[in-house]
């Protein structure tokens, strides 16, 4: 199985922002979670939050989890498995504060999920 790491602009901002050591801790922990999702996909997820979005998504399941690099500091992050290519994509979008977490998940879920979010809320509207 192929591993593809991607990081968004905002992560590349949030990820200068920090100190010599916090960006070493965290391209270490996103390393070692590519490295090990191959043979061990379970440890990964186990290493990694879903936390709720607000409103439905269609049945669809939310690929967006938050991965602790510190006491500190967390990841926003997709895990997105593409069993035709034989491939995970670890899309990085943001690592933010840990104080900074929700807003900052927030934003990142109403980005990625806007056309679900917004088709809810018409569908509700209509009923």
């Amino acid at each position: 199985m192929d591993v593809l790491i991607e990081s968004t602009k905002a992560f590349e901002k949030d990820l200068a922002r920090l100190s010599e050591n916090e960006k070493a801790v965290a391209i270490q922990k996103i390393n070692d979670c590519a490295s090990l999702f191959p043979t061990q996909k379970a440890n990964v997820y186990r290493k990694l939050r879903r936390l709720p979005i607000a409103s439905t998504l269609n049945d669809y399941e939310s690929s967006l989890y938050t991965l602790r690099l510190s006491q500190k500091l967390r990841m926003i992050l997709t895990v997105d498995e593409d069993p035709i290519f034989g491939q995970v994509i670890f899309t990085l979008f943001r690592v933010v504060k840990h104080n900074e977490l929700d807003q900052a998940y927030k934003s990142v879920a109403e980005s990625l999920y806007q056309n679900l979010l917004h088709h809810n809320r018409e569908a509700a509207q209509i009923s």
